[in-house]
């Protein structure tokens, strides 16, 4: 008796197991068949360009923004005096606003920062609030993009204090960081900033244009530190997003990576 309820539980059991053998297959093949109709999506970095993924910067940068104790004047960089092999990327005035860029420093989490021009954004700015919502940075570039040096100092502190607020109105801040038009300024000019709350005016030691890299001493190869200017669109020349893959392939090629400018500064 026990022998044939023995038997029949291990014919039940081999049923069951020939059942789930028989399905498994069918189910195999259809996640195959299914797996080999979709293409995988590419990379982010390789949908923008590169050949790899962009290094990450260090994780906890010591600032080493320079002052002024004589003068109480915020400091002139073109470069961040670091050993660490990260170089900053910038871009000026904000006349160009494709989508396709607020993409780019998405998917790449690519550090940048922006320095805008309210005469230029004009009704832009929402643009800009999307690239700041993906990481960007928001900074100052006066409100008219006037050759600043020579003015008096009323009429340099009405353009940056009024891009001060400006910002802070659009952005809910007031930048620390200043880039004063074509790089221009003066003693009032650094008067005028730190009074308008500014830490820091921002030059540029390399730019990329739309013949490619130029750097401003010395062979065109970029050194850690190096604040690089990214020349906005022109007609004859490359879109942004074009320029700034061009320039991150450089980056790579040379040991480097991008870093955020307001963790040094």
């Amino acid at each position: 008796m026990r022998a044939r309820g023995l038997t029949a539980v291990l014919l039940i059991l081999a049923t069951l197991t020939g059942c789930a053998q028989s399905v498994d297959p069918i189910e195999r093949l259809g996640r195959k068949a299914a797996a080999q109709g979709r293409e995988p999506a590419p990379a982010p970095y390789r949908r923008w360009g590169l050949a790899a993924p962009l290094a990450p910067a260090p994780a906890h940068p010591a600032r080493v923004l320079p002052g002024s104790p004589q003068t109480a004047l915020p400091p002139v960089l073109d470069h961040v005096p670091t050993t660490d092999k990260v170089v900053f990327l910038t871009y000026d005035d904000g006349a160009e606003r494709d989508p396709r860029f607020v993409d780019m420093v998405r998917e790449l989490r690519l550090p940048v920062s922006m320095f805008l021009t309210d005469s230029v954004v004009g009704p832009g700015y929402a643009h800009f609030a999307r690239l700041q919502s993906v990481g960007a940075s928001i900074q100052n570039h006066t409100l008219d993009h006037p050759v600043l040096r020579g003015l008096p100092y009323a009429g340099q502190r009405a353009e940056i204090c009024g891009q001060q607020d400006k910002l802070r109105a659009r952005f809910g801040l007031r930048p620390r960081l200043f880039r004063p038009p074509y790089g221009a300024y003066d003693t009032t000019t650094r008067r005028a900033a730190a009074d308008c709350g500014i830490e820091a005016l921002v030059l540029w030691r390399a730019a990329m244009g739309p013949t490619g890299l130029t750097r401003a001493h010395g062979p065109h190869r970029l050194h850690p530190g190096d604040i690089i200017a990214v020349a906005p669109d022109e007609t004859t020349g490359p879109v942004l997003r074009e320029r700034t893959t061009r320039l991150l392939r450089q980056v790579q090629d040379q040991g480097l990576t991008v870093g955020r400018l307001e963790d040094y500064l």
